[in-house]
């Protein structure tokens, strides 16, 4: 079969050329039909407006998954994951158009890079072009990296658990941000857990965004005992964990309106509080649904509207008694935190009180 032309999708004031754009990406469900790459790409430009809300100015690491989404494809997770089907891109593409443009960070390691930094619609869909299905922004904008202006509450349902208990937890949480003084903003992952998303004033540190985040854990935690902190997942249990290092530096959250490698094409999509606490079935947002809605409007308008004082939480954090929690594993070891293994794998003669290892 003769491979079809490349197809043109306009993207605000520009035309972006997408090849091979009959390419299955999703392939049909018994209830979504197939999503070919130009639908991925059309599907880009058709939510300009909550897209770009979420995306402007942040660097922003892809999900690609050039050869589409099928049963059993892994996701690199590591550079040594030589098998996988898809894999993360952090630095420019080779062949980037010259008015895509970018913005240097640094990861924990203190290794540099030029990251995509979108400032239209037409970058996302060029984007979409190269095989990205999920935009991954970081919580910072281009005018300083290094202080985010976002905090993200993952609720990460666990084993034995539903996005029906991540949504009842979404509301006790929205009772402590209000509490608290702070709008919270909310969205559906894509799949079965809820993101809570605050705009904060950028005078922070990435690390006193995590202590921020620890401390509004710990308090939920308190008030529910369906939610957990635990970083280790033997300690989860069934339960909703609060993923706290989601505010670490280089850690992203899929941002709004981004597609999810997942069989139905879903997405991962604002909405109201109140539509939240009736919703039953996340995969009804999607691909083919979105787009009409937001249409409609976007349940967050308003999010820039206000840039919220961390101090509340910081404080949360101190009358918890600042107990540092685990980093993620790629990280150097960071000031005062528990030793990195499993608790069910530890000798306590073998560590001592800073965590560090004494003995085998």
């Amino acid at each position: 079969m003769a491979k079809a032309p490349a197809a043109t999708v306009v993207a605000g004031d520009r035309e972006v050329r997408v090849s091979s754009p009959d390419r299955v990406i999703y392939e049909a469900t018994a209830g979504t039909p197939e999503v070919t790459k130009l639908m991925v790409a059309e599907y880009v430009a058709s939510v300009d407006e909550g897209l770009m809300r979420a995306l402007r100015d942040r660097p922003t690491a892809l999900e690609r998954w050039t050869s589409g989404v099928r049963p059993g494809m892994k996701l690199a997770t590591g550079p040594f994951d030589r098998d996988a089907d898809a894999f993360y891109q952090k630095r420019v593409p080779k062949g980037a158009p010259d008015w895509l443009e970018s913005v240097g960070i640094t990861f924990p390691s203190g290794r540099t890079a030029e990251e995509i930094c979108p400032t239209e619609i037409a970058v996302p869909v060029w984007c979409a072009h190269m095989g990205t299905l999920t935009f991954h922004p970081w919580p910072v904008r281009r005018a300083d990296v290094d202080r985010p202006d976002e905090l993200r509450i993952d609720l990460d349902p666990q084993p034995g658990t539903t996005f029906s208990d991540a949504v009842r937890v979404a509301g006790v949480a929205r009772e402590l941000f209000a509490e608290l003084g702070i709008t919270a903003f909310v969205k559906t992952s894509g799949n079965r857990g809820v993101h809570v998303f605050v705009r904060i004033r950028p005078e922070w540190e990435f690390v006193d965004v995590r202590h921020a985040a620890i401390g509004f854990g710990r308090e939920l935690e308190k008030r529910d005992d369906q939610v957990t902190t635990a970083w280790w997942k033997e300690e989860r249990g069934e339960r909703i964990f609060v993923d706290y290092n989601q505010n670490c530096r280089d850690r992203t959250i899929a941002s709004a309106y981004s597609l999810r490698p997942i069989e139905g094409a879903p997405v991962s999509t604002p909405v109201s509080w109140e539509e939240l606490a009736g919703l039953d079935d996340p995969r009804g947002l999607n691909l083919f649904t979105v787009p009409e809605r937001l249409a409609d409007g976007d349940a967050w308008k308003a999010i820039d509207d206000v840039a919220h004082d961390l101090t509340p939480l910081l404080d949360l954090w101190r009358e918890q008694g600042e107990v540092e929690l685990n980093y993620p594993p790629d990280y150097p070891k960071m000031p005062g935190e528990p030793p990195r293994v499993q608790p069910s794998r530890k000798v306590a003669d073998h560590w001592d009180e800073d965590g560090n290892r004494i003995a085998d």
